[in-house]
């Protein structure tokens, strides 16, 4: 290990004002990961984009835990991932050519999360992928695509399938691999990875049950946007964000260093 984050020297007067709530944002998505325990080691990824730079975003520096990532310790790169920072980190490959593919296609995605859990490759494994069987997953279906594994992610000519099947969803299932969302703020893909997250935990338990699963009906799927909207009061993931953060304060605090 070159550095240790503890280590390394605080950028906050190095960049805009802008930069630097989206670097705080983005350290505290990786530590919340961390606490829920969506975390694989090193091996998933969440990227940012940086407010105004046109093809540049931020990413984990490959080798730190997640609850490890400062704000400071973020890794700027740009379109070709090429870094833009002095920093003694690289950037995960397979990291790079996931979230650059989506970020270059969706300008909506200022935020691209990408998580390994046992439930949520439990269920890309299985052909029916995510049921309506929980009030969860409705939001979840009303925004989702479906991605065919292709192996480790580090060709570029996967990037256009990858991208097409994304489409305009906000919700990716990596087909034996794992699960992606996409949101215009790091709040936004926070809360939906927690929605996804929550849907196949449900969705194994249900089906670890032995009994008949009885599915929500195709019409309320339907009307699952307009829901989310009424019941968040339109906040969206806003409504949530500053407890969450209140909440990291108490487990995992100095992600805003």
């Amino acid at each position: 290990m070159p550095a240790s984050a503890v280590s390394l020297p605080n950028r906050r007067g190095e960049v805009g004002d802008a930069e630097w709530r989206t670097r705080v944002d983005l350290a505290a998505a990786y530590r919340m990961v961390a606490m829920f325990g969506w975390d694989d080691l090193v091996f998933t990824h969440i990227s940012a984009r940086v407010p105004g730079r046109e093809g540049e975003f931020l990413i984990n520096p490959y080798g730190l835990f997640f609850e490890e990532i400062t704000a400071s310790s973020l890794v700027k790169v740009d379109a070709m991932g090429v870094k833009l920072d002095d920093t003694p980190f690289e950037v995960n490959p397979a990291g790079f050519t996931i979230h650059s593919a989506v970020h270059g296609a969706r300008h909506d995605a200022g935020c691209v999360l990408h998580t390994h859990t046992a439930n949520g490759i439990a269920v890309s494994a299985q052909a029916g992928g995510v049921l309506p069987l929980s009030q969860q997953s409705i939001f979840v279906l009303a925004s989702l695509g479906y991605h065919d594994y292709e192996g480790v992610a580090l060709r570029e000519d996967e990037k256009p399938r990858l991208v097409a099947d994304l489409g305009s969803h906000n919700f990716l299932m990596l087909r034996n691999h794992g699960l992606l969302t996409v949101g215009a703020t790091v709040a936004d893909a926070v809360l939906a990875m927690y929605l996804f997250e929550t849907v196949c935990t449900i969705q194994v338990r249900a089906q670890a049950g032995g009994g008949e699963l009885v599915r929500v009906d195709p019409r309320i799927v339907a009307g699952a946007q307009q829901q989310a909207a009424a019941v968040t009061r339109g906040l969206g993931a806003q409504l949530v964000w500053p407890g969450l953060l209140r909440r990291l304060d108490r487990r995992l605090p100095g992600y805003d260093h």
